[in-house]
């Protein structure tokens, strides 16, 4: 038989070493979080100093006495910032808007509704997965182009309109819900449309926030396509300005002015995670569970 002060001093070392394993733990999580966050601290700092501070730095000063808006107004003055962020937001906006549209339908196709060769049809959809984006990027460039839409925005949308990993996310997070709900509705009288209206967009709705700043953040940091089909600085994204401020611009020794720049461009997604980064963990769990 285990004493009571046998059990008392076992009781007291679990609970030492469950402290001592969360120190450990906290800590190396702590490090990593240096990690992760030192490039924008390290950036932000960069964007205040001077330019001639910066250059005569020998050993980098992980601190400023004397920090300057100067870099953020040179930036603007440098290249139309504010006209690629402007394009940046319509190309995103619309872009995000047409894919969801699209995806909720896609989805809700193969997960509830009943036709002839669905699962052959969703085997070959996915199998789009296993084509490289070069060869993509290739078929889309010879396409825009014969259709004559090079510098314009319809050029710049119409490829990234569709994700086949956003629709199987989303089609297995329809899956989820029970099929009682279905066969009730139906039941109801309501139509297809409106219980996807009405009961799955709601249930679903973390998953779908998740998709949406994900397509965000993937048209506001998209390069190689707006870089490939537009040479007219009219449809330039931000992404492509960075580079024109540094080939054109600022020119490639004025590091400050074009941190400044970065981190005008990084402002907007990273106030976009803060405000959903709930609802971003909510989806991605949700989409990673079944039952």
């Amino acid at each position: 038989m285990i004493q009571s002060d046998d059990y008392s001093r076992i009781k007291r070392s679990a609970r030492l070493h469950k402290k001592i394993f969360s120190g450990i733990v906290y800590l190396l999580l702590s490090i990593w979080a240096l990690i992760v966050l030192f490039p924008f601290y390290w950036m932000l700092l960069t964007s205040v100093k001077s330019y001639s501070q910066y250059n005569g730095e020998y050993i980098p000063q992980f601190f400023t006495l004397s920090p300057t808006l100067q870099n953020y107004v040179d930036a603007f003055q440098a290249v139309p910032l504010a006209r690629y962020l402007l394009n940046t937001f319509i190309f995103t906006v619309i872009t995000t808007a047409i894919m969801m549209f699209v995806i909720v339908l896609a989805a809700f196709a193969f997960a509830r509704l009943q036709f002839r060769g669905k699962n052959l049809a969703f085997t070959l959809f996915l199998s789009l997965m296993m084509i490289p984006n070069e060869l993509v990027i290739i078929t889309n460039y010879a396409t825009i182009t014969n259709l004559d839409l090079r510098n314009t925005f319809l050029g710049l949308i119409l490829p990234s309109v569709t994700s086949v990993f956003y629709i199987y996310l989303l089609k297995e997070n329809f899956a989820q819900v029970p099929d009682a709900l279905y066969y009730a509705a139906k039941v109801d009288g309501t139509s297809d449309l409106k219980y996807l209206l009405r009961i799955m967009i709601p249930i679903c709705k973390p998953t779908l926030i998740t998709i949406g700043i994900l397509k965000i953040i993937e048209c506001w940091n998209s390069y190689v396509w707006p870089r490939l089909i537009t040479d007219d600085e009219n449809y330039y994204l931000v992404s492509n300005g960075i580079q024109e401020l540094r080939e054109n611009g600022l020119g490639r020794e004025n590091i400050p002015a074009m941190m400044a720049a970065v981190v005008v461009i990084s402002v907007p997604l990273i106030v976009l995670f803060l405000i959903f980064r709930e609802k971003i963990m909510a989806g991605v769990s949700r989409g990673g569970t079944k039952g």
